[in-house]
């Protein structure tokens, strides 16, 4: 579960970690309230399940009240990587002498979670690493409660040479490790660390994404699902693993491992996936259907792909659920559909003649034949 940033630094807070207190605004004049309130110049920040807020025009700074209603109402008319913008926290603007990077999140070649810390911050880590990697620090982790104090200024004195400030970066690292423990989460990240002219050290961002299988040890971040993204409650509610992503592909597998190789095969031919959705072990009708709505809802795609390989699950239920998807609703996109294990001989006799549904033998020929139907698909 991705969390706000509000919600995010509500977390982070709660752990000590310093941050700007700022307000949640879901009109103009709520967040011109909010700028009065705070007093001097603010910054209007875009509340969105998804990066690249600053390039898309989601964070602006304002220099007094009539401002931040001009800022907030743009804002807030914005659609970013495919997220309307319904929310904005107003926080006061900050003076900014150096940013950093710390993130934790899980290194699975490593199979431990990591520590990763950067002099390079404001920039997509993503894009540190791959132009400057000599910037980035790691530092794995092994247990809860096992990283120690000097370990944390070991890393802050990596990325900061100034005592006083690393000290104090390694305080907040400390917090940082406590938060990604204590939530169950798989990252946690601020995006940039700052320190001011005055040398106090701020985090002016946060990102946090929780395990949805330890929800039930935190009632508080579950109760941040109010905010969900509906294809994601949609998808949660019927038992689907669904994230979005910005390809033009629409992605339906069984199995987690097959979907990340059919998403790898599809990036090695030279498309893009427009979704992780795994319908799992589950020979439900239903969550095919329900599979084909939420990617159907993507004005992105352009063609949906099926790759599954039938063990529990049954060929010929994900056919019907394909056949029930095509009756109740208009399905303007190609489907190819690759459909190979339990009962597929009855899988493929059930489709041979729905209407847009191509048939692939092989993965690979699926995706082959996905992407060529992309590139002949008329525009959304």
């Amino acid at each position: 579960m991705n969390l706000h940033e509000y919600q995010a630094k509500e977390v982070f807070a709660g752990y000590g970690i310093p941050i700007l207190e700022g307000k949640v605004a879901e009109t103009p004049d709520e967040a011109a309230d909010i700028a009065r309130e705070l007093g001097g110049p603010v910054v209007v920040k875009a509340q969105v399940h998804t990066g690249g807020r600053g390039k898309a025009g989601g964070v602006k700074l304002a220099a007094d009240r009539e401002e931040a209603r001009v800022k907030a109402r743009e804002i807030l008319s914005l659609t970013i990587k495919g997220y309307p913008v319904h929310k904005v926290l107003v926080v006061p603007a900050s003076e900014i002498k150096k940013e950093y990077y710390l993130g934790v999140t899980m290194d699975r070649g490593a199979k431990k979670p990591v520590i990763i810390a950067s002099s390079a911050g404001g920039i997509d880590i993503e894009q540190v690493a791959r132009e400057t990697p000599e910037k980035i620090h790691r530092f794995h982790l092994d247990r809860p409660g096992s990283f120690r104090s000097y370990q944390a200024r070991a890393v802050a004195f990596r990325i900061e040479s100034d005592k006083k400030v690393a000290l104090k970066i390694a305080r907040v690292l400390e917090k940082l490790v406590q938060v990604y423990w204590g939530s169950d989460a798989s990252l946690v990240e601020i995006n940039p660390l700052v320190t001011t002219p005055d040398d106090e050290v701020l985090a002016l961002d946060a990102k946090m994404v929780v395990d949805d299988s330890g929800l039930f040890r935190h009632p508080r971040l579950a109760a941040y699902r109010e905010g969900e993204d509906k294809h994601m409650a949609a998808a949660r509610k019927m038992g689907l693993s669904y994230v979005p992503l910005d390809g033009n592909i629409g992605c339906v597998v069984n199995g987690a491992g097959l979907a990340m190789a059919t998403m790898d095969l599809i990036k090695h031919y030279g498309g893009e996936p427009a979704n992780f959705l795994d319908i799992g072990g589950s020979s439900n009708p239903e969550k095919v259907t329900t599979a084909m709505e939420i990617i159907l809802d993507d004005p992105k795609v352009k063609a949906i792909m099926f790759n599954i390989f039938g063990g529990i699950t049954r060929c010929d239920d994900v056919a019907r659920g394909i056949l029930v998807a095509l009756e109740k609703m208009e399905v303007n996109v190609p489907v190819v559909v690759r459909l190979t294990g339990t009962n597929e001989e009855e899988a493929r006799e059930m489709l041979a003649k729905a209407p847009g549904v191509e048939p692939a033998t092989t993965m690979d020929e699926a995706v082959k034949l996905a992407l060529a139907r992309v590139e002949a698909a008329p525009q959304r």
